[in-house]
């Protein structure tokens, strides 16, 4: 976020011409992105708020929004413009960037809005299109038609129809002026899949994700939730997404996080003039304030008392720069969010602060019911009543899987614990979909033992006794229990399995067994005998000895390894870890990941941790880390696994597939010519330059890049997923981390 400031701010210089209309994505969380789009009039970077500007009404000057703020966009009406010949007049002799004294980015709505709530306007659909591109706007509206969530499912059917009919006709008269593809369709889940379909067809520059003020003005937050998922996934990902009339700030987390880019809003000002204050948790009136509910710098030296005791249109101006102020606090906020990579928690706290954002956020993350018979008096908790009912039962867990495959696993840092929220997040729940599709048991194992009771990692508390069972039990497959679910004991520092921030009761309570059960079906092994052992406190050794015993097997544990034995262990858990580590994050199968750790040495430090795991000649292949529990990937790591590979090397983009390639190696990237120099000595590749890659491609994993003749040139980390690489054409596709050449 720009630095605010008093003083006068330099005219933003426009962007190359070839970048005109490119969006580029320059850091992700998830769905959450921060991006770049490109402009006459600068470069956009996003998410960003347009506030809106009535030309005839200018509560806070576009000016002071630049100057003072730092304000890149902000929206007004070419409607109001049209309609009006004083300012039709100026704004094409002059431009509208000089009529509204804006030096920014101005986008215009069509009018389309002004048909909602007056019944209709006067003007053509190529007349207003050209309109706006005769007085300069950088991003010019079509005339869709709008559509009200009170509407019969025929009517909007025709809405949603005839806007795509328009679609063309707008654009030939747009000529160059980037253009706004709305998205229609009520509240039908069919009919907004269709409107993005349709429209994602045509070269829009954005597209608005119309139709949602009546539902927000309703805080119908559940339908805009499930408007934003019955669009989102089939838009196409190179164009920013705006939600049409959103610009309250208790809305921001959420929408960001499905993927939201812009918003646009009047509230700012329209909530002065009514002596109410936006804040992330709803509205406060400057009646009845003694104090602040936020701490301003244009009211830091101001009381609300004083505040209401000025002429009201000095009152009006500075409540509406509050509110501004309020809004791009918390539009920063959630951008250091996704930096972090904490968009979600974020959306989770602010989900606690209104029953209707409540009500939205569980439905996102609640699993549908499974009974057709469910009846609604007898649910006795929140998460009862998210769960779908009805016609819609089941029917948006692709636009979920959409939300969670997306996600980066491991992450770095900790995970504070939430409560079942936990359990919803969508990094943990790619965090563990991955482990359970990944992962595969050896194939003589029939016991385990589950170790609990203690925050990861385990490795200190139980190396010693994981020693002596790979002696005197190699069948036996070690787990650790932690808050979140199963892992192997050879994944026991992996993020965020390792890193879970919770309560002491979450640690010591009593492991079901029911769960534990279910857990090992998930990972392969649902006939397999298992006792459970806590690992808290003196006699676990006693503890281990009993679990043993429940199984039948040999439970001497006090007595020590020699040191050949004990050595030889430790190689045996390093190349287990290796193999674990492989599975999980190169998606290797068990054969590939064994054949490849044959024979491996290990570069160990002081605390007897795995540094660096070379081949059997030396040849560094991977680097386990310690600040997420992942594996970072060497040159000869990365010819491995390319020589392993038994795929066919990809030939085209494919859409992403998120189900049924576990065990196909790490996904290939195919480069054109014109990159295949710069990838050999380690340079990031660009989008634009890639011809082909595997359909699992996704972000934050490990990828391997190859030339069109099949030839590997490099390895690196995905910045996005298949169906983004196919459609994106400006930004980093993949950061390589290594090139054949260096």
């Amino acid at each position: 976020m720009t630095a605010w400031s008093d003083g006068r701010r330099d005219d933003p210089a426009p962007c190359r011409e070839q970048d005109h209309g490119r969006f580029e994505i320059t850091q992700r969380d998830g769905r959450a992105r921060l991006g770049k789009l490109h402009t006459h009039h600068g470069v956009l970077e996003t998410p960003a708020l347009l506030p809106v500007v009535n030309p005839n009404i200018r509560t806070v000057e576009p000016r002071v929004m630049w100057d003072k703020y730092g304000i890149q966009a902000l929206i007004t009406n070419s409607y109001i413009m049209w309609k009006h010949e004083d300012l039709r007049k100026v704004a094409q002799n002059d431009g509208v960037h000089t009529l509204l004294d804006f030096p920014g980015v101005i986008m215009t709505d069509s009018g389309t809005f002004q048909s909602y709530v007056y019944g209709d306007v006067e003007v053509g659909v190529d007349e207003i299109v050209a309109f706006q591109r005769s007085i300069g706007v950088d991003i010019a509206t079509m005339l869709d038609v709008f559509t009200r969530p009170d509407m019969k499912m025929s009517e909007v059917e025709d809405a949603v129809r005839e806007t795509e009919a328009r679609a063309k006709r707008s654009l030939d008269a747009a000529e160059d002026t980037m253009l706004n593809g709305p998205i229609q369709g009520g509240v039908f889940r069919e009919l907004r899949h269709i409107s993005a379909q349709l429209m994602g067809q045509h070269p829009f520059a954005v597209h608005p994700i119309g139709g949602i003020v009546p539902v927000m003005e309703q805080q119908r937050y559940k339908d805009y939730a499930k408007i934003m998922m019955a669009s989102m996934p089939l838009l196409p990902p190179n164009r920013p997404v705006h939600m049409f009339g959103c610009g309250h700030p208790m809305l921001f987390p959420m929408s960001i996080a499905l993927g939201a880019d812009l918003f646009d809003s009047a509230a700012y000002a329209l909530f002065a003039r009514d002596g109410r204050l936006l804040t992330p948790w709803g509205t406060e009136r400057i009646d009845e304030l003694v104090d602040w509910p936020l701490l301003m710098p244009c009211v830091a030296t101001t009381s609300p008392a004083e505040v209401r005791a000025m002429k009201p249109i000095d009152r009006e101006r500075l409540l509406a720069l509050y509110n501004l102020e309020v809004t791009l606090a918390e539009l920063a906020r959630c951008k250091q969010a996704v930096r972090e990579g904490r968009i979600w928690q974020l959306a989770e706290q602010r989900s606690h602060q209104h029953p209707a954002l409540r009500e939205a956020f569980l439905w996102l993350t609640t699993a549908p019911s499974l009974d057709r018979n469910v009846r609604p008096e007898r649910f006795y908790t929140d998460r009862d009543a998210a769960r779908d009912i009805g016609q819609d039962q089941g029917m948006w867990e692709d636009a979920w899987d959409y939300v969670v495959w997306s996600q980066r696993t491991p992450k770095t840092g900790g995970v504070m614990w939430g409560g079942d929220d936990t359990f919803s997040r969508p990094h943990i729940a790619k965090a563990r979909r991955t482990l359970q599709l990944r992962w595969q048991p050896a194939a003589h194992a029939n016991n385990a033992v589950v170790f609990h009771g203690i925050r990861g990692p385990f490795r200190e508390r139980i190396n010693d006794v994981l020693e002596w069972l790979t002696v005197h039990h190699p069948t036996l497959q070690p787990f650790v229990l932690t808050p979140i679910g199963l892992v192997p004991a050879s994944l026991e520092d992996l993020n965020p399995f390792a890193h879970i921030d919770a309560p002491r009761w979450v640690l010591r309570h009593e492991p079901e067994a029911e769960w534990i059960r279910r857990e090992l079906h998930r990972l392969g092994m649902s006939k397999t005998n298992v006792a459970t052992v806590d690992v808290a406190g003196d006699g676990m050794k006693q503890r281990l000895a009993a679990a043993l015993e429940s199984m039948s097997l040999d439970n001497d544990v006090h007595e020590p390894l020699p040191a050949e034995q004990r050595n030889r262990a430790r190689s045996t858990l390093r190349s287990e870890q290796g193999k674990a580590k492989q599975m999980v994050l190169l998606n290797t199968d068990a054969e590939t990941a064994g054949s490849i750790m044959e024979g491996a040495t290990f570069v160990v430090n002081r605390e007897g941790r795995v540094k660096n795991i070379n081949d059997s000649e030396g040849r560094h292949l991977f680097s386990p880390r310690l600040r997420d529990g992942g594996m970072s990937v060497a040159n000869q790591g990365a010819r491995a696994l390319f020589d392993h590979r038994s795929e066919p090397l990809p030939t085209g983009l494919p859409r992403t597939e998120w189900w049924g390639n576990g065990g196909k190696g790490p996904a290939v990237v195919v480069v054109n010519a014109d990159a295949e120099p710069f990838v050999r000595k380690g340079r990031n590749v660009f989008h634009g330059f890639v011809v082909a890659c595997d359909a699992w491609l996704a972000p934050g994993e490990a990828c391997l890049i190859a030339s069109e003749a099949g030839e590997l040139l490099g390895h690196g980390r995905s910045e996005c997923t298949s169906t983004e690489m196919a459609s994106m054409t400006k930004g980093i596709a993949i950061k390589t981390r290594g090139g054949m050449d260096d």
